[in-house]
């Protein structure tokens, strides 16, 4: 792996673990409100399938060998396996899951497509989170979706909607600085062409 790529993966899981600092707790769930979610999409929709993916696992490991990286500081392998521990394992396997979304096709994502991939990548952090919370707490599926993801849906996607143009943004800003290799630029004569004015 290149150092831009290694600089990339951490700076992504730094910055998931800085919004997860940002934490309301709700008095009927054991699951906070936090800023995560945000950096999970914009890992997965800037850095793709694998790079995300490794950010969201560098993300956890640091948490698991006990950084307080976690929502409200938590640490250690104990947050992992907690009633809310099934988002944490969520965010891996739900960028990875944008990044099948995104990497399909032809040319850059625009906003739907990137919009359905951030959908399908907070399906699948709510499923997990909700199975592993209904298995600790001995709930049925029903009870653990109001507890942990319908009071969160209206939240989340205010931050998908957010997510979506500023990594559209900033991809599109790093494709051209050539820190995304996978880039694939809608026109990419035009934009080398810009690169070297003389050339014609």
């Amino acid at each position: 792996m290149r150092t831009r790529d290694m600089a990339l993966v951490a700076l992504f899981a730094a910055l998931v673990a800085v919004l997860a600092q940002i934490s309301i707790p709700l008095p009927f769930s054991p699951v906070p409100i936090t800023g995560q979610v945000l950096g999970v999409f914009l890992a997965g929709a800037i850095l793709g399938k694998n790079r995300g993916t490794l950010a969201m696992a560098v993300y956890l490991l640091l948490g698991a060998i006990g950084l307080p990286v976690f929502a409200r500081g938590g640490a250690g392998l104990a947050a992992c396996v907690s009633p809310s521990g099934g988002y944490l394992w969520g965010f891996i396997l739900g960028v990875y899951s944008m990044g099948l979304v995104l990497e399909r096709g032809k040319g850059e994502p625009g906003y739907g497509r990137t919009a359905a991939a951030m959908l399908l990548g907070l399906a699948v952090v709510y499923l997990l989170g909700t199975l592993q919370l209904s298995y600790l707490l001995h709930l049925n599926l029903l009870k653990g979706l109001l507890l942990g993801a319908i009071p969160y849906l209206p939240l989340d996607l205010a931050k998908l909607a957010l997510a979506v143009t500023v990594s559209l943004q900033v991809r599109r800003a790093l494709g051209q600085a050539g820190y995304l290799p996978g880039y694939r630029a809608d026109d990419p004569a035009g934009i080398e062409k810009n690169r070297h004015p003389g050339r014609v």
